[in-house]
């Protein structure tokens, strides 16, 4: 249902193109989208039967902004940029990157082959991904013995160790001539764009010969670096009349989601595929959804650009041509358009199966988390935080932050802290003081950053929690945020939530779950994730302090000392086992390291 303020701004959109932004009762940016008409496009949120993802987001809505444009590829620009900038929950969300290597050549004055996962934009020689991280690093090892460039960190004004072994041409000592590289270069693009038949030959002969001399696990190194160089640049399979890197994309659509399936060709195989799928926002354009993902999908900073990208009818190939900077096309018949075709079969094969297991994942998941917001009879929200505390006798307080959104850890989001007050014993005082810190942190820095507070806050304790976490965000930050502690038992069970709101004249009380029920078990999930993590944490800080404490009692080991000892070595055990060489490798002088020996 439309809000009056939206109902009123809907009568003075105008019948141009632009963008939308759909905002919650928190004012953030919730939903981007684009039209070429947005009276229509807009009004249609409102004014039309909605269902799945779309009518979830409409519920959500309270109100909108617009900005116009001059055309349908401004609006599309715009897009891009804004949900770059706000990042909305109801846009297509990526992960920034694959996790596969490249390869690189770099560009550097006396340039050096490694494996990168981040693609810069500076004239290097990017090759891959490679979806096997093992071929990836023995096909890199391979190439540094065999097209040897730089090894070390330059010049050094002595040979290096690896220029002794024969893989570094020397710049550690000497200028190396540009031709010399070049032609290295050369040998190294021809290698990692398919040409390994000599390669192959030479490692199969030194396999054999290795057998013969029964020197079995030398035979079975080379049959493995062999196996790897196969995996990241062999034509496993030609699929192409010509060696030109392409990109294919294909979707399916069906019960307002979409399941897009993308195909890369390198060296005229089929390198490898990925699939993401994710419900429809917008379901009436899922081809404007579709040609938003493809732009946003090279946006990532380890997508190295094809030569070509390869769609399928229906889309304007010439605008996305000029956005992405590559050619763009649509086969219509061959090997291409056969492929293109696979890669929609692929898309739906994908989203068949999401069905058959998103019915009894959601229940344990999203469908857990609303069981939740309905005992504490609150809308559904898509974020819940909880709060954890850890010390031994008062000493190195910590608290533990864990995430869960619609009901799955978000561990990226987790967060711990060092708690600074000295904690006391009286009546729950350290509970107090310690939730009224972290509390405080955690929403105030929210606040500074302009970020999206959570649904729902629930502390591991009582009622001095709930009123400690309240206080500060009713009185100190004015949020509204909704509070409930996970209450134990006299058997340490959880088994109620405590929810009220007493500052504002709601009594607190105790909220059942039924112990067999999903929410039960997430509300488990969250206290048995939030300690385990505290506690975890704890742990590490106190041993950490401890050895800092000893350390600091050894005569003659000052604070950069002691600091050098727990960066190197990390724990007292190591510290005992080490040599006198190791101490002074470590940054130690002699006595330091004879003093700390005797010592320990």
């Amino acid at each position: 249902m439309a809000t009056q303020l939206i109902e009123n701004k809907l009568k003075l959109l105008p019948e141009k193109p632009g963008c939308y932004l759909m905002k919650d009762v928190n004012g953030s940016v919730i939903y981007v989208g684009k039209s070429k008409n947005l009276k229509n496009r807009v009004r249609s949120y409102f004014k039309s039967k909605q269902v799945g993802r779309r009518a979830e987001l409409v519920r959500e809505i309270r109100d909108y902004d617009i900005i116009t444009v001059s055309t349908d590829k401004e609006a599309f620009l715009l897009e891009i940029t804004l949900i770059k900038k706000y990042q909305p929950y109801y846009n297509v969300q990526l992960k920034q990157g694959t996790g596969y290597p490249y390869i690189e050549i770099t560009r550097e004055h006396d340039p050096q082959t490694r494996l990168t996962s981040i693609v810069h934009k500076d004239g290097g020689y990017y090759f891959g991904p490679y979806p096997n991280v093992y071929a990836a690093q023995a096909t890199l090892k391979f190439i540094q013995k065999v097209f040897p460039l730089r090894r070390c960190h330059g010049y050094q004004g002595r040979p290096c160790l690896y220029y002794h072994m024969g893989q570094c041409l020397g710049a550690c000592f000497n200028k190396v001539p540009q031709k010399e590289y070049d032609e290295q270069i050369k040998k190294i693009k021809s290698f990692l764009n398919g040409d390994i038949g000599w390669v192959k030959q030479d490692l199969t002969e030194k396999m054999s010969q290795a057998a013969a001399n029964l020197e079995f696990e030398r035979a079975a190194e080379i049959r493995d670096q062999l196996k790897y160089i196969e995996e990241t640049v062999e034509k496993q399979k030609i699929i192409s009349n010509d060696n030109t890197q392409r990109d294919i994309f294909n979707y399916y659509v069906d019960k307002s989601w979409i399941s897009i399936q993308i195909f890369f060709l390198r060296q005229a195989k089929l390198l490898r595929r990925e699939t993401k799928m994710f419900p429809l926002t917008d379901a009436s354009d899922p081809e404007d959804t579709f040609a938003t993902f493809i732009v946003q999908f090279y946006e990532q900073k380890n997508r190295v650009l094809p030569k070509e990208v390869l769609l399928p009818e229906g889309f304007d190939n010439h605008t996305l041509a000029e956005v992405l900077k590559v050619p763009v096309r649509t086969p219509k018949r061959g090997q291409k358009k056969s492929l293109l075709d696979m890669a929609k079969d692929n898309a739906k094969l994908k989203l068949d199966d999401k069905f058959r297991l998103l019915e009894l994942g959601n229940r344990k998941t999203k469908g857990a988390q609303k069981e939740i917001f309905n005992a504490l009879g609150l809308p559904y929200g898509h974020i819940i935080e909880s709060f954890d505390h850890s010390h031994i006798q008062g000493a190195d307080p910590v608290s533990a932050l864990v995430v869960f959104k619609d009901g799955e850890p978000f561990k990226t989001a987790y967060r711990k802290y060092k708690l600074k007050g000295e904690v006391e014993h009286q009546n729950g005082g350290d509970e107090v003081r310690n939730t009224r810190e972290v509390v405080r942190r955690r929403y105030g820095r929210l606040l500074r950053e302009h970020k999206k507070m959570p649904d729902l806050i629930l502390m591991d304790g009582g009622q001095i929690q709930v009123d400690a976490c309240e206080d500060v965000l009713r009185n100190e930050l004015n949020l509204n945020i909704p509070v409930a502690g996970m209450v134990k038992d006299d058997k340490h069970r959880t088994n109620h939530l405590l929810f009220g709101d007493p500052i504002n004249g709601i009594p607190l009380k105790l909220i059942p779950l039924n112990p067999q029920s999903e929410g039960f078990y997430l509300m488990t999930r969250i206290q048995d994730g939030v300690h385990r993590f505290a506690i975890t944490f704890h742990r590490r800080r106190h041993a950490k302090n401890a050895l800092s404490s000893r350390l600091d009692s050894i005569k003659g080991i000052g604070p950069k000392s002691r600091n050098k000892l727990l960066r190197t070595f990390g724990s007292m055990k190591k510290i005992k086992e080490a040599s006198i060489e190791d101490l002074r490798a470590a940054g130690l002088t002699l006595p330091q390291s004879q003093t700390v020996k005797l010592t320990l």
